[in-house]
């Protein structure tokens, strides 16, 4: 029997139960700042190589994450899912695959791509075969609903953890993911959230700095402008790995579908932190 990862945060960074998430991910669609309207799946051109999309809880980058799946439901479903988190709970391995079993969240379990997860772990050095970084973090987790919502459990994915976000690992896991998935139908979704805990006017000035770099494709220039206006992005390093995949499969541009804060979407508040989603097409 395959082994189950159970989900870390269901009841907490997102409703616990099927019905409750159900609703509360249609919510995301319809909220003032989601896309105003629930999705349909269409066959789509398939032309999405990537994604950038929010991990924090559904009530404050819910409906900012809302406008990526909105676009892929338009862009039709692909075979698997590549997902590049962050590590926060810094347990596991510096970068860490699951290449079996499955995930489970209330909508469902998926499937991981087996022989992908494999030839991926294979192509790169720095990557370890590591359930533990898994085991309780939310980055990777908290995409998996929005997916399910709209594919079903119809799809595969490859989990990977990244604790380490160097230039060198950042394009030693792109290599091995656009060498892997050259021939396969594949999304990355790399996972992160922007500027964390600052006022308002100092996260959208820091955060539209970040986009721009993510915006030319330019995952050495947005590792160079988190560090020089030193931006507290938690995922700098599953954006710049997913840029670099990304252009080797042939990625001609991104767009920005939606920014927006915790403050603007949950209210006022001294402090916020900043939400993106960004598509990567060819």
């Amino acid at each position: 029997m395959a082994n189950v990862r159970s989900p870390a945060v269901a009841g907490q960074f997102y409703a616990g139960t099927e019905s409750s998430l159900q609703r509360q991910i249609e919510e995301c669609y319809t909220h003032e700042h989601g896309p105003g309207r629930i999705p349909e799946v269409g066959a789509g051109p398939r032309n999405i190589l990537g994604l950038v999309s929010p991990h924090a809880g559904y009530p404050y980058s819910g409906p900012v994450a809302a406008h990526g799946f909105a676009r892929l439901a338009e862009d039709g479903k692909p075979d698997s899912f590549i997902l590049l988190g962050p590590n926060h709970q810094g347990i596991g391995s510096g970068v860490s695959i699951m290449t079996t079993g499955k995930w489970s969240t209330p909508l469902g379990e998926l499937e991981t791509d087996n022989p992908l997860a494999e030839a991926i772990r294979d192509s790169a050095s720095i990557i370890d075969e590591d359930e533990v970084a898994h085991s309780r973090e939310h980055s990777v987790e908290v995409q998996l609903p929005f997916l399910q919502h709209l594919f079903g459990n119809e799809f595969k994915i490859v989990p990977i953890c990244m604790m380490m976000q160097d230039k060198e690992t950042n394009e030693e896991i792109g290599q091995a993911i656009a060498e892997s998935a050259s021939e396969e139908d594949v999304v990355i979704i790399a996972s992160t959230d922007l500027t964390h805990y600052e006022p308002q006017e100092a996260a959208v000035s820091k955060d539209g700095k970040a986009i721009d770099e993510i915006l030319k494709l330019d995952p050495q220039g947005l590792i160079r402008t988190i560090s020089d206006e030193n931006i507290s992005m938690c995922g700098y390093g599953p954006v710049s790995a997913m840029l670099y995949a990304a252009k080797e499969l042939d990625a001609q541009k991104a767009n920005l579908l939606k920014y927006a804060t915790s403050g603007d979407t949950s209210g006022p508040m001294p402090q916020v932190v900043g939400y993106g989603s960004i598509e990567v097409t060819r």
